[in-house]
Formats: structure tokens, sequence, C-alpha cells
């Protein structure tokens, strides 16, 4: 059987979709050392030629390793850190809706290669895919007003996590719509069943 074009665009969404989540989770595992870095302003022009460069990948490796180090997490709670802790928690939280968001968009494509896109699972899908923008965004938020009380100004309004609040909250709502749809087309199916 011959693929529609909505398979074929599928087919390729499926790719890029996978493709994502592969490069989402291999950047997580480098989010404390990149905070790290962050947090302690080491970025310059060179940075990230010095990041791609071969020589300096071992260092990268065993910076990244130190930095997963659950001691260190602890130091930084107590000390003088509390900036990298929360950036660092911040961007893994995100990272891992994010790969959940994907995942579910991913279960959602398959049910579109098969050719039967009205399915409940595909409404949970985008459920759970919801509930993540919205947990993004009340992540977001926490942050925002952690970073009112951190440096005692309105800054943190000027920051992405500004952003990510109305914007994550809207892909939930989308999500939440979009699930809606799903679950009354199949119940319209089930029923146009019945009746055939």
């Amino acid at each position: 059987m011959e693929q529609t074009s909505v398979q074929k665009l599928a087919r390729v969404l499926r790719v890029m979709v996978l493709a994502v989540f592969v490069c989402n989770i291999i950047v997580l595992f480098f989010v404390p050392a990149l905070a790290a870095m962050l947090a302690e302003n080491r970025w310059d022009g060179q940075t990230m030629e010095r990041l791609l460069s071969g020589e300096s990948v071992g260092f990268w490796l065993n910076f990244t390793l130190h930095m997963w180090n659950p001691f260190i997490w602890m130091m930084a709670a107590v000390g003088e850190e509390q900036y990298w802790l929360v950036l660092t928690a911040f961007l893994l939280f995100c990272g891992v809706c994010t790969a959940i968001i994907l995942w579910q968009g991913r279960r959602v494509l398959d049910t579109i290669l098969k050719g039967s896109p009205f399915v409940m699972d595909n409404a949970k899908s985008l459920k759970t895919a919801a509930m993540c923008c919205f947990l993004i965004s009340g992540a977001a938020l926490a942050r925002l007003v952690w970073g009112f009380v951190y440096y005692r100004s309105i800054m943190p309004m000027l920051t992405y996590n500004a952003l990510f609040v109305p914007i994550f909250l809207m892909g939930g709502l989308l999500f939440m719509v979009m699930s809606a749809l799903f679950r009354q087309a199949v119940e319209l199916k089930a029923e146009n069943d019945l009746t055939i």
C-alpha cells in the first residue's frame, strides 16, 4: 500500500524528532559542566572552539563526570554556588520534560505511520506532553521568583525564564486541546463502527 503525503511527512518528522531526542539526551549529560562554566563566567570568544577541539575532549569528559558527583551538589547547596545548583537543576528538569515531550511526539507519529491516528493512546500521549509543558512553565516561574529574591531586582524579568512561563503554558493548553480532540475523535469513530 502506498503511503499518503501525511504519512510521508510523518516519516520525515519522526526522523527529526528522534534526532532531537538523541541530542537532548546527550546534552543532558553535559548540563552540570556547562552550567558551571556559565556560573563562573568562563565563556569567552574561544570557549566553543575549545569545547569542540579534539584536544580538550578528555578534559570535558572528566570535568562533566566530576560535576555529576553528589558531593559537589551538596556542597553547592550549602555554599556560595546556589546559582549553579538552581541553574543545573532547572536545566536538567526542563531537559527531562522536553525528552518526554519528544518521546510522546514520536509515539503519535508512529500511529500516523500505521494509518490509525485516532486511538486513545494519542490522546494520552498529548495529555502527557501537556503536563510536561505545565511543569516546565511552573519550574520557570519558580526560577523567576527565585531570581527576584536572589538578585533583589526585577532583572530576571528580562531573561528566558520570563518567556518560558507563557510559552510553555500556552503549549500545554494547546496539547490539552489536541488531546481532547483526539479523545472525541476516538469516541466518534467507535460510535460509527458500532452503527455500521
